[in-house]
Order: C-alpha cells, then sequence, then structure tokens
C-alpha cells in the first residue's frame, strides 16, 4: 500500500535535532567571534561556515528519508563505503596534523575528517552483519559472532575489519575518535541479539583494562609514555588528567581553564557571549572545550537544560531501536544513540576531569561541520527505519481490519 512517508514523520526526534541545530549556531558563533575580531577576519566566518554543513544536512535528510531501506542494506552499497572510508583514512595520513593527529584532509576552506564518517559506518557495517546472523545468534549466541575461532581469519571476519579502522585511526594518532570507535563496536556487540551476561562481561573487561591502563601509566611515570613514538600528546594529556594544576601553562592549560570557566558560569551564568575563559586563556574553546563555554555563559542550569534535550534526543532514538521488529532497523537505530551517548559521555568526562581529554567534539554545540553533518546522516537513518517500521505496523492493521 502506498502510504506517504510525510504522515510517518517522527517529530519528537527531529524537533529536538532542530533545536540542539540552532543552539549550536548560536554557540558557535559566540565561541569563535571574539577570536576573529582579534584576528581582524569576520566574526560570522565560523557560523556561516557551520550553517553551510547545516544546510547540506537537512538535505541529506530529505534525500536519505526518502530513500528505500532495501538500497542501504546491500552489501556491494557498504562495501563501497568501506573501501573509499579506508583510502580517506590513509590519504589524510598525507597532510599537515591538526593539533598531532593526521585527521584531516583539506582542500582550500574545505576539510573532511574521515574519522568523523568512520562513526556511523561502522554502526552501519556491524548492523548489517549482525543482521544476517541472526538465526545463528538465536541458537549458538556469541559462539555465532566468531564462528568458534577467537582469532580472525579472514578478510572478511567482522573483527578484523573492526580492529583495523579501530588501528587506522588510533595511529593518526586520533585516541577520542578511536575509543568511541571501540565503545561503538562493543555496543553493536551487545545488541547483536547475544545474551545479556556477555555485554557484563565486555563491560567489566573494559572498566578493569581503563583502570589497568591509567595505574600503570600512573605507576610508571608520564615521561617514560611520552617516550612511545607517535603517542608523546596522548601522554601529555594523560599528565594533564592526574594533576592540571602542575603544569597548568602547559600540559594542564587546556582542563585547568575548563575548570575556570565552570566556575565563573555557577547556577545561571555569565550571560550569552560574556565568557572570559574563551577570549585565548582555553584552548580548543569552540570544538573539544565547547560545552565548558557553554556552562559558563549559560549556567549549570542552562547547561542542564540542553544536556536534557540531548538525552531526550537519545532516548527517543533508542526507543526507535526497541520498538523495531527487523534486527536491521533495530541495531542501526540503537547503534546511532549508543554513539551520540558515548560521545556526550567521552567530551562531558574529559573537560569535567572525569577521564582524559581525547579531543573529541560536544555533539552539536562544537565548531565542525563533519560531525554535524554526520549527526545529521544519522539522524536521517533514524527517522526513515522509524517510518518504514511505523509502515509495516499501519498495513498490517488496516489488511486485520479488512479481513
Amino acid at each position: 500500500m502506498n502510504i506517504d512517508k510525510r504522515h510517518l514523520l517522527n517529530l519528537s526526534i527531529l524537533i529536538p535535532y532542530l533545536m540542539l541545530s540552532v543552539i549550536g549556531l548560536i554557540m558557535v558563533y559566540s565561541t569563535t567571534s571574539a577570536n576573529l575580531i582579534r584576528e581582524g577576519s569576520n566574526p560570522f566566518y565560523q557560523v556561516i561556515n557551520q550553517s553551510l554543513f547545516w544546510i547540506v544536512s537537512l538535505a541529506a535528510i530529505f534525500v536519505i528519508y526518502r530513500m528505500k531501506l532495501s538500497f542501504l542494506r546491500q552489501a556491494k552499497v557498504i562495501q563501497v563505503v568501506l573501501i573509499v572510508e579506508v583510502a580517506l583514512l590513509v590519504i589524510s595520513r598525507f597532510f599537515e596534523p591538526v593539533n598531532g593527529a593526521h585527521g584531516w584532509i583539506r582542500f582550500g576552506f574545505i576539510g573532511l575528517q574521515p574519522a568523523e564518517y568512520l562513526k556511523l559506518i561502522i554502526v552501519w557495517y556491524l548492523a548489517h552483519k549482525f543482521a544476517r546472523m541472526q538465526p545463528e545468534i538465536r541458537t549458538y549466541d556469541y559462539r555465532a559472532l566468531t564462528k568458534g575461532r577467537w582469532i580472525p581469519n579472514h578478510l572478511n571476519d567482522w573483527r578484523l575489519v573492526s580492529l583495523l579502522f579501530i588501528a587506522l585511526v588510533g595511529t593518526l594518532p586520533d585516541l577520542g575518535n578511536a575509543t568511541i570507535l571501540a565503545l561503538t563496536v562493543v555496543i553493536m556487540i551487545s545488541v547483536s541479539g547475544i545474551g545479556y551476561r556477555w555485554f557484563s562481561t565486555i563491560l567489566l573487561a573494559i572498566v578493569a583494562g581503563s583502570t589497568a591502563l591509567l595505574g600503570s601509566i600512573w605507576a610508571l611515570g608520564v615521561e617514560v609514555v611520552e617516550k612511545i613514538p607517535v603517542f608523546g600528546y596522548i601522554a601529555r594529556r594523560f599528565s594533564a588528567f592526574f594533576n592540571p594544576f602542575e603544569n597548568e601553562t602547559g600540559a594542564g592549560l587546556q582542563l585547568a581553564n575548563s575548570y575556570y570557566a565552570m566556575s565563573n558560569g555557577g547556577w545561571l551564568g555569565r550571560g550569552l557571549g560574556n565568557s572570559i575563559e574563551k577570549n585565548g586563556y582555553l584552548p580548543e574553546a569552540h570544538t573539544d572545550f565547547a560545552f565548558s563555554i557553554v556552562i559558563e555563559e549559560l549556567g549549570l542550569v542552562g547547561a542542564s537544560l540542553i544536556l536534557a534535550l540531548l538525552f531526550f534526543l537519545i532516548l527517543r532514538i533508542i526507543i526507535v531501536g526497541i520498538r523495531a521488529r527487523n534486527p536491521f532497523n533495530a541495531m542501526m537505530a540503537l547503534g546511532i544513540g549508543g554513539m551520540l551517548l558515548i560521545q556526550t559521555f567521552v567530551n562531558v568526562g574529559g573537560i569535567s576531569g572525569l577521564i582524559p581529554a581525547t579531543g573529541v567534539t560536544f555533539p552539536f554545540l562544537s565548531q565542525g561541520g563533519n560531525s554535524l553533518l554526520i549527526i545529521s546522516i544519522g539522524i536521517a537513518f533514524v527517522l526513515n527505519i522509524d517510518a518504514n517500521e511505523k509502515r509495516v505496523l499501519l498495513v498490517e492493521e488496516i489488511e486485520r481490519t479488512m479481513t
């Protein structure tokens, strides 16, 4: 039956997305305009750039929402996307590093960040793989994912593909996105249909491994880790995590000033545009530490309302996944919701000192067109999935009524 998708649009996801996007544009202007004015540049430059990405994002949402999900499930389409992503990650190694990581491909004022796109691609790929394995998973549980082998022995093994991408991103080196990728893979494994006890085991292993890593770095000393090739800048971030005020003008500069920003904000904030720390004191105030400026300007109350709106959006996405009857649809929605939740946790944890800073942007509020675009594409996937699930239920209800 021909049911127009326009009538099946999930406004409880679209409206929070639009609200957060607009708030994000406002905060991008607030966090970037002061530095641009000091440089003698157009104060609207970054917000215009972000707005252009948002326009492209809205167009992408419209196109993807109208697409048939059967096209997105085709193995050849996913294979082409994976090959292109590998090529982009390799090419990015030949461009100048940004903040110590070779994660950007730049053509004039346009920049692509392949690692950002990979976060959604890995969800898409694993949802496709695990959906095709559902009969085996129902019968053999986790053994269906490993095929009885703990070590992958062919190139099409999802574990080998996942490890390859995480390794490529980690050697850029981009610790933040590599961490998000690894945790996203864990989420996809957890929602694949295996027994819940495996999720508990994996979670315990992650906590134990993270504790052991931090303990080892603390015991050996950051100076030892800093001598390891490529990972020197990561060691400096661990140094800031252990004691940001010990080297407040060096490794601890960002985290210490992030604390100052949050302290300045208090309950109600200094007012929109009135941040002190963004005026040259807090590096990356418009990207990694944008939420610190949000707290300084809007206070704990304003920042909490934005977090609540973001968590509401994530919850609605997860609910779509829980309600979906098609395995691919369910895992795509749950993976996208989990990816957003992880990115939020990693960013807020980094700016507050709960975990080492990883250079991960805050969804919507940080300046970064690539991040906004990939979030928008993820939202488009979920809207399409929700509409298709509703259509199937509606058709079944109509058929029952007619019979």
